[in-house]
């Protein structure tokens, strides 16, 4: 069974860091694209940060977490991370991990992505 399975989310404080893991099994992800995408409270799902396949995949970010976000993944291609650094208030969201299995470009757009986790919350107190 192909799956991703998020974790990392909990309730921190403006101005915290917190880590969020997505493994993926039931087939090798190597080669798709990964992306983060959030939702928060009475918004729409919006996204975050993406990467592309291969050992040199394209990294893309949203305009709101350049410079405090960093997206990665480890050697087998199977686990994504997304290290999140300075988080706000309005980084309160459910993130949900995502893996593009028919592209082969890395894309922000939700729509390319066939696969798609469960989420998992990140609540920031200020």
């Amino acid at each position: 069974q192909v799956r991703l399975v998020e974790s990392g989310g909990g309730l921190v404080q403006a101005g915290a860091s917190l880590r969020l893991s997505c493994a993926a099994s039931g087939r090798t992800f190597r080669w798709s694209p990964m992306g983060w995408f959030r939702q928060g409270p009475g918004k729409e799902r919006e996204f975050v940060a993406a990467i592309g396949g291969g050992a040199n995949g394209r990294i893309i970010y949203a305009d709101s977490v350049k410079g405090r976000f960093t997206i990665s993944r480890d050697n087998n291609g199977n686990t994504v991370y997304l290290q999140m650094n300075s988080l706000k208030s309005e980084d309160t969201a459910v993130y949900h991990c995502a893996a593009g299995s028919y592209v082969t470009v890395v894309t922000s757009n939700p729509d390319q992505y066939d696969l798609w986790g469960q989420g998992t919350q990140v609540t920031v107190s200020s």
